[in-house]
This record gives structure tokens, C-alpha cells and sequence, in this order.
């Protein structure tokens, strides 16, 4: 096949959670601009409808969906619709995730902040794994790239402590190893990304933030904060054929940091 095929979305559909704004929305995007239709899911109904308007634009087909994560029934409900609508699920991209709400070390740390972290982050990657493999499970084939950070692989207290993220992240790293594992003999494959520092609103509008701005930049060897189309590549790779024998991987986008 042609490297360009390889790379090509055409008549696959795609679902995305956190699709509203940030990394997510890049991630819809990205699946429509390679020829995928587009579930574009979020917690926020407005930004699953802005996110499915985008979509449209670029000449794709999507579908808003309500949905929060961290809710079981919210989840099978996205990918029922998502059936209904497209028939399949060919790529699951479980993107929806939280900051900690006052990061602190931990013998500070509220426990309800410390639940609602995990609830998104862990529980929330769990209910859309699982509901996507059901599905992909029935097909014989699926991609499912699980968006972790560079902080699942490293502690992030050296730039600010998060000990609920570093948390979860970690885990969804390993998550991903083991399902990557489950699933190798059944024709689904399942990698993270591992985003370094990108120019979103998930830490509370923190990129609004100089003294944060320059604390990132100064971490970061490529001194820079990225953008969030820098990272529509690497995603179109691993929902596309070009990946087809790539299972278990951490695709690690951080401008070096993880190479110190």
C-alpha cells in the first residue's frame, strides 16, 4: 500500500471524549481531516456541539455527544449512539481528563479533589476502554489510543507537585501495556500518547499563567509550549493502518523532556 493509504481515515469512525476544546478538539480534527467520521464527545454539551460544527466544516460526518466520563452509563450510552449512528467504532480515543483542582503535596491534599481526579482520569479511561473493546471485540479489529502525559511516565513534582494526576497518568500507561497484551491475537490495538506541555485550558487557564508559562518553557529543552495541532499527527498514526504493528507503545510528544 502507498505510505500516503496508510495514513488514510477513509470510511473509519472515530470516537473522541473531551472533543470540546484543547487537545480533544485537535483529535477530532485530526480523524476528520484524514477522512474518519467524528464522535465528538464532552462533558460540556456546548463544546461537544462546537466540536461537531468543526468536524462539519472539514467535510466530515459527527455527532454530538453529552457525556461525562466518570459516569458508567454515560459511556455506554456514547458508544451505543455512536453504533446507531455509524454502525462501528474503529478508533476509541480516550482523551477526557482533568487537572488536580489545587495542586498541593500530599499531606495536603483533599481527598474528594484526589476521588474526583481519579474518577476522570483512571475510571474514566476504564469505561470508555471497555465499552470500545465490547464494540471492537464484535468487529474483529479496532485502535484505541489512550491519552496519558509525559507526567504518567515521570514525577512532575520538580515543576509543580500533582500527585493525582502523576497518579493516574502512571496508571493509564500501564493500562494501556496490559490491554495491549489482551488484545494483541485479537486484531485491536491499543498505545497512549504522551503529551509534554501543550497550550490548552486543562490546568486551570494556568497557560494564562507567565510565571507558569516560563517555568514549562524553561523545562522544556526545545523552550517552547506547543501547540495542539502538534500533536494531530501522531494521532492519525496510531488510528491509522501505518500502526498496524505497533501495540503496548507510549508515543512521547514533550520537546525532549523525557530524554533528560
Amino acid at each position: 500500500m502507498n505510505v500516503i493509504e496508510q495514513f488514510s481515515l477513509k470510511g473509519k469512525v472515530a470516537v473522541v471524549t473531551g472533543a470540546g476544546s484543547g487537545l480533544g478538539l485537535a483529535f477530532a480534527e485530526a480523524m476528520a481531516e484524514a477522512g474518519a467520521s467524528v464522535v465528538c464527545a464532552d462533558i460540556s454539551g456546548a463544546g461537544a456541539e462546537h466540536a461537531a460544527n468543526r468536524v462539519a466544516t472539514l467535510g466530515a460526518s459527527a455527532i454530538p455527544v453529552t457525556c461525562d466520563v466518570a459516569e458508567e452509563g454515560d459511556v455506554a450510552r456514547l458508544f451505543a449512539d455512536a453504533v446507531e449512528k455509524f454502525g462501528r467504532v474503529d478508533i476509541a480515543i480516550a482523551n477526557a481528563g482533568i487537572a488536580d483542582p489545587n495542586p498541593s503535596l500530599l499531606h495536603e491534599y483533599a481527598t474528594k479533589d484526589w476521588k474526583r481526579v481519579m474518577a476522570v482520569n483512571l475510571d474514566g479511561v476504564f469505561h470508555t476502554n471497555r465499552a470500545a473493546l465490547s464494540q471492537m471485540m464484535k468487529q474483529g479489529a479496532g485502535k484505541i489510543i489512550n491519552i496519558a502525559s509525559m507526567w504518567g511516565l515521570a514525577g512532575a513534582a520538580t515543576v509543580v507537585p500533582i500527585p493525582a494526576y502523576t497518579a493516574t497518568k502512571g496508571a493509564v500507561v500501564n493500562l494501556t501495556r496490559e490491554l495491549a497484551l489482551e488484545y494483541a491475537a485479537h486484531n485491536i490495538q491499543v498505545n497512549a500518547i504522551c503529551p509534554g506541555f501543550f497550550r490548552t485550558r486543562i490546568a486551570n487557564n494556568a497557560c494564562d499563567d507567565p510565571d507558569f508559562i516560563a517555568a514549562t518553557t524553561a523545562f522544556t529543552p526545545m523552550g517552547r509550549i506547543a501547540e495542539p495541532d502538534e500533536i494531530k499527527g501522531a494521532v492519525v498514526y496510531l488510528a491509522s493502518s501505518a500502526s498496524n504493528f505497533v501495540t503496548g507503545s507510549m508515543l512521547v510528544i514533550d520537546g525532549g523532556c523525557a530524554a533528560r
